[in-house]
């Protein structure tokens, strides 16, 4: 994919120069091996793997898109990157879990195992039980990366994602725009009913870290919603503002503010700041509309794709990753500039 990106060829062309099949213009030849130079390449190393038939399979474990539309966005990623690696003999197989059941994520996690893959790429949620299955990549010498977010293992190859600390210490400043705050409102998704699936506590931490800096006086509430049962999201917020009506500043850590946009629309008339994650469809509709206030964007479709491109690179050109951690920007989006992102 990078190959044929900086030659302004099609991957196809590119899959014809290397393994040296079929015709090519000798301009579209040099394109490519100007390409491989620039990119820092060693093109007989790069060839001779190629022709020599060396595989390699990724295996993706991440959350199904049932999951939510973010994890779609994913699947984008993991598409693209499939079309990038198949010409160098890397197969990139997608296994994924409930993130809601735990029992489900371990099933997916042995079914990764019994692959022996060259690399893994992690999307955890449950953290004791993403523990265990690092640890065994690690014991096995199968390299792993993580997106979206990591459990405390150094034993990753690298990590794309958001800081997630800091995004939830940026989070606290464009939620209070730096003023001393008396009460706000964090929302919050039911976990599994084990209760490990927890993945945005470190941007939790961050956002109340912030809070005990600037904002030392100000109460923090928490309730907790069911993705499935709008009506008890309604009930759940009638009851809460019921109790404290002086509310003004609503949060959410993960993708999922499009949940309460139903109840806020339906609630208007009362002054309110809301703070969410991540450029959904629906999360950007509420935001193009006023209804809230602030989006934190990232792009989980790069996020994947960089992380199989990674596990590619190590496993057929024995490439270590430049960085171990490459954090992704931390877009701020309001109704303003959204049409441009």
């Amino acid at each position: 994919m990078d190959i044929a990106r900086r030659a302004g060829l099609s991957i196809g062309t590119v899959d014809r120069v290397l393994h040296n099949r079929g015709e090519v213009s000798r301009k579209s030849q040099e394109k490519v091996m100007q390409a491989i130079r620039d990119l820092g390449y060693e093109p007989n190393m790069h060839a001779s793997l190629l022709s020599s038939g060396r595989q390699a399979l990724i295996a993706v474990l991440i959350p199904s898109p049932a999951s939510g539309p973010f994890w779609s966005l994913s699947e984008e990623g993991i598409g693209r990157a499939a079309q990038a690696t198949a010409p160098l003999g890397v197969t990139i197989r997608k296994v994924d879990y409930d993130q809601t059941d735990l029992d489900d994520f371990r099933r997916a996690a042995r079914q990764v195992l019994d692959m022996a893959p060259s690399g893994v790429v992690v999307a955890p949620m449950f953290r004791h039980e993403t523990l265990g299955l690092v640890e065994e990549l690690h014991r096995r010498e199968i390299p792993f990366v993580f997106i979206d977010s990591k459990v405390e293992n150094d034993s990753y190859l690298a990590y794309f994602g958001m800081p997630m600390y800091e995004s939830g210490y940026l989070c606290g400043d464009l939620l209070t725009a730096g003023h001393a705050v008396g009460h706000l409102l964090i929302v919050r998704i039911l976990s599994d009913r084990h209760g490990q699936s927890d993945p945005t506590a470190s941007r939790r931490e961050g956002f109340m870290d912030y809070l005990a800096e600037h904002s030392p006086g100000c109460r923090v509430s928490q309730v907790f919603i069911d993705p499935d049962d709008p009506a008890q999201t309604r009930q759940v917020l009638d009851d809460f503002f019921k109790e404290n009506p002086e509310v003004r500043h609503i949060v959410m850590f993960n993708s999922r503010i499009y949940l309460i946009v139903p109840w806020l629309e339906s609630n208007a008339g009362t002054e309110r700041r809301v703070v969410g994650f991540d450029n959904l469809e629906a999360n950007v509709e509420a935001l193009t509309r006023g209804t809230v206030d602030i989006l934190i964007a990232q792009h989980p479709d790069e996020q994947v794709a960089l992380a199989v491109q990674a596990l590619s690179d190590r496993a057929m050109l024995d490439r270590e990753p430049a960085r171990k951690d490459n954090f992704m920007h931390m877009d701020i989006l309001t109704r303003y500039n959204v049409k441009y992102y």
